[in-house]
């Protein structure tokens, strides 16, 4: 499940930074950006290694 997690985490990045560079979809890709974040920072707080 942890490493499902971080897979999830790195594809919203990866979007996020696709949608930051096009500008089409707007709010969305922060929002997808937030849930990045915060599914690393959870990996990190339960010990495990980021990355």
């Amino acid at each position: 499940m942890n490493s499902l997690l971080y897979i999830i985490a790195v594809v919203l990045v990866v979007f996020w930074l696709i949608g930051f560079v096009g500008y089409h979809a707007g709010g969305l890709i922060h929002i997808l950006l937030v849930i990045a974040i915060v599914a690393i920072l959870l990996r990190i707080i339960r010990g495990k290694d980021p990355i």
